[in-house]
């Protein structure tokens, strides 16, 4: 599989030509039994060729150190070699991952996810391993950061400076991004036999579908793209891509809708802050959920596996006890200096 994923075809990757023979096979099972999601299976494949290619420069030292890793073969790494790895070469891995490429702490749990994988393919469904070396380990649960969102101002803001070429389109996919909560990888993928009526149908992760409702923004928005891009002059016949390029009519890529939002982010005067599509999401759902929205709800809507990952969102809570406390009649209660105690008082005190 090719190291980024294609958004046109997502289900095709190139032949594993670049990694150990069992590393190919798990992935296969990945794919085809295990039926996990193409970027999924990307991200394995990256983790688990990094790995082999430490063992081969750090480890094995079968090449100089300095050799450059995309120039490192690892297709001559045997089932044999792989039994030689053991848990002292994981702790050897993570810790080289955490000093030399600056991997966070999540980052460092998805490695070791990969690893843990792997080997226990190896172990519990073909038999070529007899003991796991990652068995064991465990980095514990990495902090996970408060989502960051723009505020119902902000976002307001972005949508009044969308300069662009193709304004139609560049205005209708930030609405999208701000009113339904899309990932990225989502918004691009979508058809224009998506719809029906006042709902759109989502491709997430692992290729689950699921229906979103539009609002009356988002309905707006799409009649005055879909009225646009079907005056291009270069708009393919058999182009079922919603949002395409205004120069050559094909499909936009995620990269280039990278840089569609940094521009109007820049416009609006909100650059420089860490904003990006998948921030756009986070303030969809922050929104809705300080709009009322349940938790449930908002799991659906996003497309969350479980609903522990929605729970994130519940940091609004912290703004509502706030706003709770500040409600109280005693609120704009000032300060009482202390009262002194007559004469009277102190002598029968005394």
């Amino acid at each position: 599989m090719s190291s980024y994923i294609d958004v046109v075809h997502p289900d095709r990757h190139a032949p594993y030509l670049d990694i150990p023979n069992d590393v190919v096979e798990y992935l296969h099972y990945l794919d085809f039994v295990k039926m996990r999601s193409p970027r999924t299976i990307n991200a394995y494949y990256l983790d688990l060729r990094g790995f082999f290619r430490f063992m081969m420069a750090m480890q094995w030292s079968r090449v100089p150190r300095d050799t450059p890793l995309e120039e490192i073969n690892l297709k001559d790494i045997s089932t044999e070699d792989i039994k030689k790895i053991t848990k002292r070469d994981i702790f050897s891995y993570l810790d080289y991952v955490r000093s030399t490429d600056a991997n966070g702490g999540k980052a460092r749990a998805r490695k070791l996810s990969a690893l843990k994988g792997f080997f226990s393919y190896l172990v519990t469904q073909v038999n070529k391993l007899q003991e796991n070396p990652t068995e064991g380990i465990s980095l514990g649960s990495p902090k996970k950061a408060l989502p960051k969102y723009l505020t119902a101002a902000e976002s307001i803001e972005l949508l009044k400076n969308i300069q662009s070429d193709f304004y139609e389109r560049d205005f209708c996919m930030i609405t999208l991004f701000l009113n339904c909560g899309m990932r990225l990888t989502e918004l691009v993928t979508i058809n224009m036999g998506d719809f029906r009526q006042d709902t759109i149908r989502i491709t997430g992760k692992g290729n689950k579908e699921r229906l979103v409702y539009l609002n009356d923004a988002c309905l707006e928005a799409l009649d005055h793209y879909k009225k646009a891009r079907a005056a291009l002059p270069n708009l393919p016949a058999d182009e079922r891509a919603l949002f395409v390029s205004k120069r050559t009519g094909k499909r936009l890529t995620a990269r280039r809708v990278e840089q569609i939002v940094a521009r109007c982010l820049q416009s609006a005067g909100l650059s420089g802050r860490g904003f990006s599509p998948h921030k756009l999401r986070h303030t969809a759902a922050t929104l809705m959920y300080q709009g009322g929205v349940d938790m449930l709800a908002l799991k659906e809507i996003l497309g969350h596996e479980s609903v522990s990952t929605t729970q994130i969102y519940t940091h609004i809570n912290q703004e509502r006890l706030r706003a709770a406390v500040k409600a109280s009649p005693l609120a704009d209660q000032g300060y009482i200096a202390e009262s002194k105690p007559s004469q009277q008082d102190s002598g029968e005190e005394d």
